[in-house]
């Protein structure tokens, strides 16, 4: 037993003997702490720490948890080392390897590319049913404090490049013979088909630039700027009980698949609205996915986002689509409503550097 008590009291006797930073003693109280060890014996280990900076009492009775003798040790160790040089700050973090945007003959590429796939984007979907899930929120108090208006539940069909809403629940119950454009208040109905097709129309020569690179649902996304003046807009909102109408501008961020260069989101904000015009602060956020079809994946709706202010009061509409299927002569509503998507799938991400970085891929159009 010798051996082994002379190795111990070795032991305690480098402890005692040990130089510490500030930083650690604030992290062995911290440590200490979590653990649920003695206040008298963090206390009396403090007691034989030998500092090799100087401590602020400042730091020390911030600790949170820590018992009273702990804290009577830590003030003593403080005024000890007043006389001690201060740490220096920690070297700053080095910045991550910037991702250099593409040249301006490879953004032409993308450009040119992702507006030719947003051209023929209607051609190449399915006629296919799903599950609308809408839910509207209001605000009266003009501070984001959202309210559940009413969740509506539609089965939307598009065939032949066409859609159609049924609504098959108000608030979990089901219902029969409501229209969809009879439902009142704010509707969502074709906001992610006709502003689509506008934007990437070649009448309404979309101004387009680069804004950043991003990470979306896991995936690299070029995000461009676009802008579509007032003169060239054919975005319309109405007001009031005259349902005067106007004509707005808008201009957002549109993000298209590095690898496919599909638009997987666009969003915007419109401008141009007069002063005299009820209806401020228009804003759109429309967001893709790859949804299987009967075993084929396509770029598909997955949410639809639309806010609008009328003085104080603040309406958000949110419209998300579920249960994707094949469109067919049978079809079976779903009346059980599904779970919210997760806020994450729909906001994007900062993009990582990767070995692609150096020479983005652009898809050059087939002959």
């Amino acid at each position: 037993m010798l051996p082994v008590c002379l190795f111990a009291a070795m032991c305690v006797a480098a402890l005692a003997q040990r130089v510490m930073t500030a930083d650690e003693v604030i992290a062995f109280v911290k440590s200490s702490i979590q653990l649920h060890l003695d206040d008298q014996k963090i206390a009396d280990y403090i007691k034989k720490i030998k500092l090799s900076d100087q401590l602020e009492i400042r730091r020390a009775e911030e600790i949170q948890g820590a018992g009273p003798r702990t804290i009577i040790a830590l003030r003593a160790m403080s005024k000890s080392s007043v006389n001690l040089p201060v740490a220096a700050p920690p070297p700053p973090a080095a910045p991550k390897p910037a991702i250099p945007p593409p040249s301006a003959e490879e953004l032409q590429q993308i450009i040119h590319q992702v507006v030719d796939n947003a051209r023929n984007y209607a051609d190449n979907l399915p006629n296919y049913l799903c599950v609308q899930v809408t839910r509207r929120h209001y605000d009266p108090t003009g501070t984001e404090n959202w309210r559940l208006h009413d969740t509506i539940q539609e089965q939307v069909s598009y065939a032949d490049h066409k859609e159609s809403y049924k609504v098959i629940m108000i608030n979990g119950q089901s219902v029969a013979n409501v229209e969809h454009t009879k439902l009142g208040g704010s509707t969502l109905s074709g906001d992610f088909g006709s502003i689509y097709a506008e934007i990437f129309d070649a009448e309404t020569a979309t101004e387009f630039s680069w804004d950043h690179w991003a990470t979306l649902r896991g995936r690299r996304m070029y995000v461009i700027a676009f802008h579509v003046p007032q003169s060239r807009s054919h975005f319309t909102i109405s007001a009031g009980e005259t349902h005067r109408l106007i004509t707005a501008g808008y201009h957002g961020l549109i993000y298209a698949d590095r690898t496919t260069t599909n638009v997987m989101r666009f969003k915007f904000e419109c401008e141009d609205i007069p002063s005299d015009f009820p209806v401020k602060d228009v804003r759109l956020d429309v967001n893709f996915d790859f949804i299987e079809v009967a075993g084929q994946k396509y770029v598909l709706p997955l949410k639809t986002e639309v806010w609008s202010r009328d003085g104080r009061y603040m309406t958000w509409n949110e419209a998300e689509f579920h249960l994707y299927r094949k469109f067919g002569t049978e079809s079976t509503i779903t009346f059980d409503t599904p779970d919210p998507i997760p806020e994450d799938q729909t906001k994007e991400q900062p993009a990582e550097p990767d070995s692609k970085d150096s020479n983005p891929p652009v898809k050059k159009k087939q002959q």
